[in-house]
C-alpha cells in the first residue's frame, strides 16, 4: 500500500500520517504491537519474527512491510540490466537440493570455455548490460590461472562492466584447493584481476542440522559469514540470500535472518537480500511440496520487516515467476532483480519461468504495480536512462 507518486519521492508528512492511520486500521490486533515498533523505528526481536510467520493476516503483514519499503525507497522500484554466466556445473559436492551440480562423467556436465564466455558477455554488452554475474560448481581440476584469465579477459572488454562473481563457498574452494592462500589473499588476488563484488549464493539455510541433511559437505554458516565479513572489511560489497521452502522451520528462517542482520550491523557491507524459494522438481528432494505464492509473499514481507539495516529486498523472478514478483512490490520488495538472459541453476531444478526478461517487461511490471521503474547498478544505485513515468 502506498500513495502513488510519479516522481518516486516519499509521501509528504501529512499523507504519510494518513497512510499510517489506514495501515493501523487494517492490521490485525496481534500485529499492532509490531506495527507500533516499526513506526517508531525500533527493531523487532526473533520472538516477534515468529509471530509474523504465524499470522494469517497477509494483508496486514504486507502493509507493515510496505511501510518500511516506503520509508527506505520512496515509490521507486528498480531492476538491473545484467547477464548470468554459469561457467561450469562440475562440482565436488552432492547437495540434496541441487539439480545443477554434476560429476565430470555425468551426461549433463558442462564446462564453458573462456572464449565462449567472453563472446557471450561481449554480445550482452552491445545490448546494454552493466553487470555480468558468474557462479559455478566447485570444480575439481580448473587451475588458478583459468579463473584469473577469465576475470582479466572480461575486464578487458569494458572498464565499467561490473564483474560480480563467485559464492562464498566458491571463494573458500579457491582459497583452499586452487590458490592455497588465505581468504583475504584469495579475494585480493581476484580483485586485482577484475572482481568487483561477490555473490550471495551458497547461504542456503544457516542452521547446522538442516545443512547436514541437504548439503552435508558444504561449508558451515560461520564459514560463509567469514568470507563476506572479510570481503566487507576489505571495502567490498555483496548481496545475501536464503534458500527456503524445503525442510526448514520458520524459527530456522528467523535465525538465518538474525545472523545476516548481525553481520550487517558489524560491517554494513550487504547491498540487498534475495530470498530464493526452493524448486524441488528435478532434485533429490522432489518429494518436497513447492510452497505457495502466499508463503512466498509472507517470507518477503517478513524479510523486509526483520532486516531493518538492509536498504533493499529483491524478488527473484526466476523462482517466483514475474506475476508473483510483481505482486511482491506491495509486500516490502523494492527491486525485481535483473534481465539475467540465461539462468541454469533453478531451471535445471525444474523452474518453468523464462530464461530472461527484457528491460521493457520489467519496467512494465513495475509500472503496473504502481511503482516508478528505474534502472540501477550492481550496488543498487540509480542509473536510469529512461523516462521514469
Amino acid at each position: 500500500m502506498s500513495i502513488l507518486r510519479t516522481d518516486g519521492s516519499s509521501a509528504p508528512p501529512h499523507l504519510a500520517r494518513q497512510l499510517r492511520r489506514v495501515i493501523s486500521s487494517i492490521v490485525s490486533p496481534e500485529l499492532r504491537p509490531i506495527l507500533k515498533k516499526v513506526e517508531n523505528g525500533r527493531r523487532i526481536s526473533q520472538l516477534e519474527g515468529k509471530v509474523l510467520y504465524r499470522t494469517q493476516d497477509l494483508n496486514g503483514l504486507g502493509a507493515i512491510a510496505d511501510l518500511v519499503r516506503e520509508r527506505k525507497n520512496g515509490n521507486f522500484a528498480t531492476y538491473l540490466h545484467n547477464r548470468y554466466i554459469n561457467y561450469s556445473n562440475v562440482c565436488i559436492l552432492s547437495c540434496q537440493f541441487c539439480a545443477f551440480g554434476a560429476k565430470k562423467q555425468d551426461a549433463h556436465a558442462f564446462e564453458t570455455s573462456i572464449q565462449a564466455i567472453v563472446q557471450n558477455v561481449q554480445q550482452a554488452l552491445s545490448k546494454g548490460i552493466t553487470e555480468v554475474h558468474m557462479v559455478g560448481g566447485l570444480h575439481p581440476t580448473l587451475r588458478g590461472e583459468w579463473y584469473l584469465e577469465l576475470l582479466s579477459s572480461l575486464r578487458g572488454l569494458s572498464k565499467i562492466l561490473h564483474i560480480k562473481a563467485f559464492t562464498a563457498v566458491e571463494i573458500r574452494h579457491l582459497a583452499r584447493r586452487v590458490f592455497h592462500l588465505s581468504i583475504q589473499g584469495t579475494l585480493q588476488l581476484l580483485r586485482e584481476h577484475g572482481l568487483d563484488s561477490i555473490t550471495g549464493g551458497g547461504a542456503e539455510i544457516f542452521d547446522s542440522r538442516i545443512r547436514r541433511k541437504i548439503c552435508h559437505a558444504k561449508e558451515s554458516a560461520e564459514e560463509w559469514l567469514e568470507v563476506h565479513r572479510t570481503w566487507h572489511q576489505m571495502g567490498g560489497k555483496s548481496t545475501s540470500t536464503m534458500l527456503y521452502g524445503h525442510i526448514e522451520t520458520h524459527a530456522q528462517r528467523i535465525a538465518h535472518l538474525e545472523q545476516l542482520r548481525a553481520l550487517q550491523d558489524e560491517t554494513g557491507g550487504f547491498t540487498g537480500f534475495i530470498p530464493f524459494a526452493f524448486v524441488p522438481n528435478s532434485t533429490a528432494m522432489a518429494h518436497v511440496q513447492r510452497i505457495s505464492a502466499t508463503e512466498e509473499l509472507k517470507n518477503l514481507a517478513i524479510s523486509r520487516i526483520y532486516l531493518d539495516n538492509f536498504e533493499h529486498i529483491t524478488a527473484y523472478w526466476v523462482s517466483l515467476g514475474l506475476p508473483v514478483a510483481q505482486l511482491s512490490l506491495s509486500y516490502g520488495v523494492d527491486d525485481l532483480h535483473g534481465t539475467i538472459m540465461e539462468e541454469k541453476i533453478f531451471h535445471m531444478a525444474g523452474a518453468v519461468t523464462p530464461q530472461e526478461q527484457t528491460v521493457t517487461s520489467l519496467r512494465n511490471a513495475i509500472r503496473e504495480a504502481g511503482r516508478v521503474p528505474i534502472e540501477r547498478d550492481s550496488l543498487y544505485r540509480h542509473i536510469d536512462q529512461h523516462q521514469t513515468v
